[in-house]
This record gives structure tokens, C-alpha cells and sequence, in this order.
């Protein structure tokens, strides 16, 4: 009996130091050999998409012009929606193509489009609908984009941050491109991360963080190690006495 004894503390040993959180599983930045290591990537401006709602300023000394595309804030806030044609109808000129476009290419395209109104127009945009998503081991909600290059890490911070049973070396980011829908699947915990294909958000993107299989036995603390090992020895041991009382009827 000593011996099946020793047996079961050793498997419940071995099962819990398996289940443990190091730096090595849930630290960011990480500089080892055996993390993947991620090409630079040049950035990817924002192509807008159907149904994007973008808010409008026209700068102009022309008073019918700042009439109709009033002062983003000034209690008329008007947003113009991309339709599914890839069109946006703006007044004063026809539908206007920018499904694809950048709000750079967008701006420029409304801005030659209402030269002939008035020569001294300057246009700006915005995306209204500038919004990020995340699910699982990270939080759960939709956060805005407030600036044009949002990273990874800002976008986790704002949700909360990654629980220590999230499987860090598996953040995926579902983007939605013009034509098509494509999954980006990384371990965070490199650093070479950094400037690479996944380290800035765009709107739309959905962060999705799964759990790691260690959840249910998983401990960052010695304190709560010990006591895990304490309770499942001592859980073990009960079911041996009763088992053994059993059979020795």
C-alpha cells in the first residue's frame, strides 16, 4: 500500500508542476530561441469598407458649403454611410466611389469633387464606426480605435489584459478585408512582434484569445501551488482509506 501511495503523490506532483504558469508561458516580450520569430511589415492603412459610416469636415469660407457639411460636434452630427455599391452620396455631388480607399484617397476624392463649389476647400474624415472586438481569455466587449495606429498590447490593456489561463501562444486576430475574411493566428509572447503583420489593430478586427488546457489546475503563486498539492494529496489519500476499508471488510 506504501507503495501505490507514493505512486499517486508522484502523478499528482508531476500533473501540477506540468500546469504551472511561468514567465516563459504568460510573459510578453519574450527574446528565446524557441518562440516563432515575425518579419517586419510595412503598415497597412485602413481600406474602407461597405457600411463604414464616416463623419465629414468640409473647411471652407464658403457659407452654403460649411451649411450643409456642418462642424463634427456641433450638436448636428451627421455621418455618411458606405452603401453596397461602395458608394457614399454626399450632397452637392453624385455618388461618390470609396468602398477600397484609405481616408487619405477618401478625403482627396471629396475634396476634387467640391473644387468646383468653392475653390479654397480643404476636407477631413473620420471613420465613425472605428471599433475593435475581443472574446475569450482577454476580456469581452467592443472598445474604440482612438488613434490611427492602435497596437496589440493598447488594444488588450483597454479589454483588461490576457488572464493567466489564456493560451498566449495563440492569439488569433479575424480581419475583414474588402473581399475576403482572413484569420491571423501568433504567439505574443515575442518580441518580434513588434512592427510586424500583427502588431497593429484595425476597425472591425475581432481578438480572440482561447484558454489554456492548464485552467483547471493552473497557479502563478508557490502559495497557491502548495496548496493545491495539499489538497489533492490529502483528497487522494481519503479515497484510498475508504477504498481500503471497503476491501478489507
Amino acid at each position: 500500500m506504501t507503495k501505490s501511495i507514493k505512486y499517486i503523490v508522484f502523478c499528482v506532483v508531476i500533473i501540477l508542476f506540468s500546469s504551472c504558469y511561468t514567465r516563459k508561458s504568460n510573459n510578453f516580450l519574450q527574446e528565446r530561441s524557441s518562440l516563432p520569430t515575425y518579419e517586419k511589415s510595412v503598415y497597412e492603412n485602413y481600406a474602407l469598407q461597405i457600411n463604414d459610416e464616416l463623419v465629414v469636415r468640409v473647411i471652407s469660407r464658403d457659407e452654403v458649403l460649411r451649411t450643409i457639411f456642418p462642424t463634427p460636434g456641433s450638436g448636428n452630427n451627421i455621418s455618411y454611410r458606405i452603401y453596397e455599391d461602395g458608394t457614399v452620396d454626399f450632397p452637392f455631388v453624385s455618388r461618390v466611389p470609396l468602398v477600397g480607399k484609405t481616408l487619405r484617397e477618401a478625403e482627396k476624392i471629396l475634396t476634387d469633387s467640391l473644387t468646383g463649389f468653392a475653390r479654397d476647400v480643404n476636407v477631413k474624415m473620420a471613420l465613425k464606426t472605428s471599433t475593435f472586438c475581443v472574446i475569450g481569455a482577454a476580456g469581452r466587449g467592443y472598445y474604440p480605435i482612438y488613434k490611427e495606429r492602435l497596437t496589440i498590447f493598447q488594444a488588450l490593456a483597454m479589454s483588461g489584459g490576457m488572464a493567466e489561463s489564456a493560451k498566449f501562444s495563440q492569439v488569433k486576430i479575424v480581419r475583414t478585408l474588402p473581399n475576403e475574411t482572413i484569420i491571423k493566428s501568433f504567439d505574443i509572447r515575442s518580441q518580434s512582434i513588434i512592427d510586424s503583420e500583427f502588431y497593429y489593430i484595425q476597425p472591425n478586427d475581432i481578438i480572440y484569445c482561447d484558454y489554456s488546457t492548464k485552467k483547471f489546475w493552473g497557479t502563478s503563486s508557490y502559495t497557491g501551488f502548495l496548496g493545491i498539492i495539499t489538497s489533492s494529496v490529502t483528497f487522494a489519500l481519503t479515497i484510498w482509506n475508504l477504498a481500503d476499508r471497503k476491501w478489507g471488510q
